[in-house]
C-alpha cells in the first residue's frame, strides 16, 4: 500500500485515476458534510432504490466511481469503529477484485461522524497494508 495524506481539496482529484471513498447511511441520505457535494458531483442519486438487503450496514457499495462506505444505520445516528472496519473491508476486497489501484477520500469517519482520525488512519493503515492500493486522504 502507499498511504498518502496531504492537504488537497477531493473534488481536485482526477477521477480518471482514482474511485472515491466516502461513509454513509444505509437510509443513502446525504444531505449534509462531505456527502452533499460528493452525492451532487457523482449524481449518486438512486442507491436508496436499492433493495435494503444491498444497503444493510456496514457494507460498502460501489457506484458510478465512488465507494460509499454505509456504516450507520440512519443519517442522524454515528458509526462505531467496527462499522467503519466491515466496511472499510468490503471496499478493500472489491477494489483488489476489480483491479481499482486508486483510492481517495476525506478523513472518513472524523468530520460529523466524530471518530478519532488517528484511529480511524490505524484502521485503514492495517487493513490496506498488504495491498497494491494507493490510499490519497485528502484534508483541507
Amino acid at each position: 500500500m502507499i498511504y498518502i495524506e496531504e492537504h488537497k481539496d477531493l473534488f481536485s482529484v482526477d477521477t480518471k485515476k482514482y474511485s472515491v471513498a466516502h461513509c454513509i447511511s444505509s437510509d443513502c441520505k446525504m444531505g449534509a458534510g462531505i456527502a452533499k457535494p460528493i452525492n451532487k458531483k457523482f449524481k449518486l442519486g438512486g442507491l436508496e432504490n436499492l433493495p435494503e438487503d444491498d444497503r444493510e450496514h456496514p457494507t460498502c457499495i460501489y457506484h458510478r466511481g465512488v465507494y460509499n462506505l454505509i456504516t450507520k444505520k440512519k443519517y442522524s445516528g454515528k458509526p462505531t469503529y467496527a462499522t467503519l472496519r466491515v466496511a472499510l473491508v468490503v471496499m478493500r476486497n472489491h477494489a483488489i477484485a476489480n483491479n481499482i489501484t486508486h483510492i481517495a477520500m476525506p478523513k472518513i469517519g472524523a468530520g460529523l461522524d466524530k471518530l478519532n482520525w488517528g484511529m480511524v488512519r490505524a484502521i485503514i493503515q492495517e487493513l490496506f497494508e498488504d495491498t497494491n492500493l494507493e490510499i490519497l486522504v485528502c484534508r483541507k
